[in-house]
């Protein structure tokens, strides 16, 4: 059976998404070599969104689309991956100490409203969505709407199964999410800035160990197969 899901609606963005995540997670590695009518009767789609979503991978640096050699993936190194959380960690650090001095009372009350209702999630999807609503609430209470593009682009860095990869991290979010908020309170944006950074660096330091050893595990594998 596919090891891809049928997919609607934005059919090219969900594609992307679909094969970002598994080039981020190690699944799709460096130097496979993907075939556009493959994918698409995976998908169960036409050829155009995949293509373009290939293309948007192509703009990202995961994968190259040249006419001869066709689609082949680049995939990203453990250390890349810390690389991309560093730079999240610049962002969402700065919002964080922009949201200290900017959240109003309104805001302020739906973190606290979203803080609770990650606390009391008994996990799965439901506390993702919860994560992701209480970042893209301190997000939004930085009002720089410049900052926000930039952090957009740069989330993407995160793969969509995170939380299924590193379970323990749901925990250890829920406790510096609530350090977060507490900075955020007392207006100490430096302290705020700096649990937001150390949050987005802690997960990219589990996912490049993660990368590391999935890495070793195929080379042992890959000896393995070789032919005396």
């Amino acid at each position: 059976m596919s090891d891809f899901k049928s997919i609607g609606g934005t059919v090219r963005s969900r594609a992307a998404d679909e094969l970002r995540d598994r080039i981020l997670t190690g699944r799709l590695r460096r130097g496979d070599r993907l075939d556009l009518d493959d994918i698409a009767r995976q998908f169960r789609t036409s050829r155009t969104p995949v293509r373009e979503a290939l293309l948007e991978l192509s703009y990202e640096g995961l994968v190259t689309v040249t006419p001869r050699s066709g689609i082949t993936v680049v995939g990203i190194t453990p250390d890349d991956a810390v690389d991309n959380f560093a730079v999240l960690a610049a962002l969402v650090g700065k919002a964080a100490e922009w949201a200290t001095a900017r959240i109003t009372d309104d805001q302020l009350a739906e973190l606290h409203t979203l803080a609770d209702a990650i606390g009391s999630e008994g996990g799965g999807g439901d506390v993702v969505a919860a994560n992701r609503e209480f970042h893209r609430a301190v997000n939004l209470a930085s009002g720089s709407p410049r900052l926000l593009t930039y952090l957009r682009q740069a989330v993407r860095v995160v793969p969509a199964t995170y939380f299924e990869l590193f379970p323990e991290q749901e925990r250890r979010a829920r406790k510096e999410h609530a350090a977060l908020l507490d900075a955020i309170s007392r207006g100490d944006g430096a302290a705020a800035r700096a649990v937001a950074e150390a949050h987005v660096l802690d997960a990219g330091a589990a996912l490049g160990d993660w990368l590391r050893a999935q890495a070793t595990e195929a080379e042992v594998a890959d000896v393995a197969e070789t032919p005396a």
